[in-house]
């Protein structure tokens, strides 16, 4: 399949993406971890799609999760609206200038920095640190 992204066309295998987001989706519910960290990889490698289309694709799939989530939690009184304010339009910001900041560096320096972020988070998440 061909997908067309700000005058750019990238040849995406459909198959695998379909296969690969299941597969993700299964483990990361039976285990309790958001499939992101694995989603990137499956985008980006997987799919060979530029990183600067994987960061909008991964927030775009989170974002519905993340939006019925924080209903939950206004709903139960766990939500802070100060730091709400603070955060949503930093976020927004955000997902408009990332994009072209990674469209202009090169693609190996992207993949080191969305590593060296992973390998943070999962040290992090193993208790090192």
């Amino acid at each position: 399949m061909l997908v067309t992204f700000w005058g750019h066309e990238f040849k995406v295998n459909i198959v695998l993406g379909c296969i690969g987001g299941f597969l993700i989706a299964v483990i990361s519910s039976m285990f309790g971890f958001g499939g992101g960290p694995f989603m990137v990889p499956l985008l980006t490698v997987g799919l060979g799609l530029p990183m600067y289309v994987v960061v909008g694709s991964s927030l775009l799939a989170i974002f519905f999760n993340t939006l019925i989530g924080t209903a939950r939690h206004f709903q139960f009184g766990n939500f802070d609206l100060t730091f709400f304010l603070i955060m949503f339009p930093a976020a927004i910001l955000a997902g408009f200038i990332a994009p072209q900041i990674a469209k202009r560096i090169s693609p190996v320096a992207v993949k080191r920095v969305a590593v060296a972020g992973l390998a943070v988070l999962a040290l992090n998440l193993l208790g090192v640190f």
